[in-house]
């Protein structure tokens, strides 16, 4: 797969990035190799390949379902400026 100096050009007028004909030369170059090694990767068999959702079988731990915390809203709402029916009053910054 090849990709042509006229797509480079609408890509970069898209994306709002200003490339210069030296610049679009070397990207041409550069994204025509990246596009090659991907179309290697895409001729490779992996038909007797299993798909895996990560490449080392790890298995993470879960610790127990329990609270470990006390409930210390009311010492931490004491010292806040303003509180209301246990929520934290704070000014208003969107009007």
């Amino acid at each position: 797969m090849t990709i042509s100096r006229q797509d480079i050009e609408k890509v970069a007028l898209l994306a709002r990035i200003r490339v210069d004909d030296q610049e679009v030369t070397a990207l041409e170059q550069d994204l025509g190799n990246i596009l090659g090694l991907v179309d290697q990767l895409q001729a490779a068999d992996t038909e007797a390949t299993e798909p895996m959702a990560h490449p080392l079988d790890a298995v993470q731990r879960l610790r127990p379902d329990v609270v470990s915390e006390s409930d210390q809203r009311a010492a931490f709402q004491a010292i806040a400026p303003a509180t209301e029916n246990g929520l934290y009053l704070v000014p208003r910054v969107i009007e």
